[in-house]
């Protein structure tokens, strides 16, 4: 099917890397062109994301991480997304008389996970050694990166915040007192120097590539890296949206015990492919869900700009965006009936829901014996200061550069990467961003605030217990042909919005026969009818974004159905990153 594009669909036989920083998608070529494979290309750019993104990922922060092998024709899950730590239980923030975790500040900081996960993959899959990988890091942090009209914009915003609370963040992305203008020149000393310190001594210890990695790594869990974060959170406190000042619970014993690893995939066959994600400590399998429940609706999606593709689309979203409210959680802990939600029969139950009226009631599955009702009319009737929260950096990042009230619709970043040898990597780095917490200022980083996707309800699924991953929104993607080979790599930013984006340009591209670029320039839209994932963990029962570029007549058939449309700007929706290879080698 033709569609509109912005741009040719990019092919060749080299390599391909899409990121959402130019910067990222250069370094990770370079490596490329180096002689190295995907993963050495992943590496590098998921570290340069940390410098050119810094409102929407850093160094302290979590990445999971869809790996294919082209060598053992095996799918992998790297996690890189760090437990709460041993003294977060709910009974420490009862104490302090919060009825929820803060979205900022110290409180809610994990195990940082994202530098680990990068080394362990750099380890046991890439080939290059560790000072190529680090050199554009390093060398972006201290030269400076060219500031972005959307990351001036979060930067411009947060002045306040920063000027009066974290002056750790103003020294950093408040040069001289001011917002830096776009196009000037944003530097990093502190992270260039922890950087070039951690590599420096890695090379010096060992001189065995592997050795070299792990040494490295044995900085953030028990070195230097490790000791400041330790300081920082011992003596610090820090005011969070609470109002009031809270010291971390994160400590080195946290740091030391807690390393990346790999796990299987959750996978589904639909469309005659694989579709491979996390485990529901991630919000992936609710793709599994959703594309399950399309197969079953295949005749209401064939035409891909049509109200009755974006009505269909929505309502299987809430049908399955419930099941992981419902569901979900860190399996490590968590009995999660995940054989149950990825049936045939299930789908076909699920399928039978939608109907051609939106529907604005709450409605999980029903699995005897398994997950925990939402108090969905809380979430409904949460009231809260959009205006107050952007002011204080919460929710995903960058929904505040688009306006107060969409806090917390905002994205992370993403790379693909795909090489000549048929190696795929997707990967999703977030968390650590500059609104999160204040900079550790011996490193030149701050901790993310991951724990404030779980809850205080102890018979919850996503329910705060030390040691749990928090269940996280980041969602990549890796998607397998007949023959068991990868096909395509991709993901998004975009917090809940993630897998309702990719859910989109999955059907569009391999239902409807849209290429990969038509796929990802078609009209986005999302819902926000479930609760979010982030503070304040508000939902609006019934409500849809879609982009006014679909025009008036879709628009009013939406509403016609009863669905709360709110018009969204054009190219507002959706940032898909995907890399394919072709069985001819492109």
């Amino acid at each position: 099917m033709s569609g509109f594009t912005t741009r040719p669909e990019l092919s060749g036989h080299f390599g391909m890397v899409a990121s959402t920083h130019w910067l990222a998608s250069q370094s990770g070529m370079r490596m490329l062109e180096l002689g190295g494979n995907a993963f050495d290309a992943a590496v590098a750019a998921g570290l340069v994301l940390q410098v050119v993104e810094p409102h929407l990922n850093g160094p302290l922060g979590e990445v999971p991480i869809m790996v294919f092998d082209a060598r053992t024709g095996q799918s992998r899950v790297l996690c890189g997304q760090g437990p709460a730590p041993q003294a977060a239980t709910i009974a420490a923030f009862q104490a302090l008389g919060l009825e929820s975790v803060p979205g900022n500040g110290l409180l809610p900081a994990v195990v940082p996970g994202a530098f680990d996960a990068w080394m362990l993959l750099l380890k046991d899959y890439g080939s290059l050694p560790l000072t190529e990988i680090m050199a554009p890091v390093i060398a972006f942090a201290d030269r400076g990166v060219p500031v972005t009209p959307r990351l001036g914009a979060s930067i411009a915003q947060l002045q306040p915040w920063f000027t009066k609370h974290w002056p750790e963040n103003a020294a950093i992305y408040l040069p001289g007192g001011d917002v830096p203008q776009n196009g000037t020149f944003l530097k990093n000393p502190a992270l260039a120097r922890t950087y070039a310190r951690v590599l420096k001594e890695a090379e010096a210890a060992q001189s065995d590539r592997g050795a070299c990695i792990d040494a490295a790594r044995d900085h953030f869990r028990t070195g230097f890296v490790a000791q400041a974060i330790s300081d920082f959170c011992e003596h610090e406190k820090s005011v969070d949206i609470s109002g009031h000042y809270h010291k971390a619970l994160l400590t080195g014993a946290d740091l030391a015990s807690w390393h990346a690893h790999y796990e299987e995939p959750v996978t589904t066959e639909v469309f005659g492919k694989t579709v491979c994600k996390t485990g529901p400590w991630g919000q992936g399998p609710v793709l599994l869900l959703a594309l399950k429940i399309c197969a079953q609706l295949e005749d209401r999606l064939r035409c891909p700009n049509s109200a009755e593709f974006y009505h269909t689309l929505i309502e299987v979203m809430k049908l399955s965006y419930a099941d992981r409210d419902t569901y979900f959680g860190d399996p490590l802990s968590v009995d999660v009936p995940l054989g149950t939600l990825l049936s045939d029969d299930y789908a076909a139950s699920r399928a039978a829901l939608v109907g051609n009226m939106a529907d604005v009631t709450w409605r999980p599955g029903d699995i005897p014996g398994y997950g925990h009702a939402v108090d969905y009319q809380a979430a409904a009737n949460r009231v809260f200061d959009p205006e107050a929260l952007a002011a204080s950096g919460l929710g995903e990042p960058t929904g505040k550069d688009r306006g107060a009230a969409q806090t917390g619709l905002g994205d992370t970043c993403h790379v693909t990467v795909t090489d000549r040898f048929g190696n795929m990597v997707a990967a999703t780095p977030s968390g650590g961003w500059m609104e999160a917490s204040p900079v550790i200022p011996e490193l030149g980083a701050c901790l993310g605030t991951r724990l404030q996707m779980t809850c205080l309800d102890p018979a919850s699924p996503d329910a705060l217990v030390p040691g749990r991953r928090p269940r996280t929104t980041l969602s990549p993607t890796l998607v397998l042909g007949a023959n068991g080979q990868a096909e395509m790599a991709l993901g998004t930013p975009g917090g809940d919005k993630q897998d309702q984006w990719q859910l989109a340009f999955l059907v569009r591209h391999l239902l409807c026969g849209m290429s990969m670029q038509e796929a990802i320039d078609a009209p986005g839209f999302s819902s926000t009818h479930w609760p979010n994932s982030f503070f304040p963990r508000n939902a609006e029962p019934g409500a849809m974004r879609i982009e006014a570029r679909v025009g008036d007549d879709i628009l009013s058939d939406l509403r016609a159905r009863g669905h709360r449309v709110t018009v969204a700007d054009d190219w507002s929706e959706g940032w898909i990153c995907a890399t394919a290879r072709r069985d001819d080698g492109t």
